[in-house]
């Protein structure tokens, strides 16, 4: 995200990453680095400010590594870059179940 100032008091309009990192940084409940795109109210928000889809905004700011978004249970989980958990819990299930540490694959 290009830094720049944001000055909330002058009502300029934010860009959709400037919005997206905002919330992140604004809506985020104690230790937790993300937030849940749906129970924390940013897709009502999303579509309040910019009367648009916010899964269409959110996915083209993933493709383009300006967020990370992970799949959860009622919406997904909006991260920003790097500091999304690095494992799926498929992955962490396979390496507590040892699987990981012997090379194994499953498709």
């Amino acid at each position: 995200m290009t830094e720049r100032h944001l000055n909330l008091s002058k009502r300029e309009k934010l860009t959709i990453e400037e919005f997206v990192h905002l919330a992140i940084r604004s809506l985020r409940l104690g230790e937790f680095k993300g937030i849940h795109s749906v129970y924390s109210g940013f897709n009502e928000a999303f579509k309040k400010y910019f009367s648009q889809d916010p899964v269409q905004a959110t996915n083209k700011l993933a493709e383009e590594k300006k967020i990370e978004i992970r799949p959860i249970k009622g919406g997904v989980l909006l991260y920003l870059p790097g500091e999304a958990p690095s494992q799926s819990r498929g992955d962490e299930a396979l390496r507590k179940m040892g699987l990981e540490a012997r090379g194994e694959k499953i498709s």
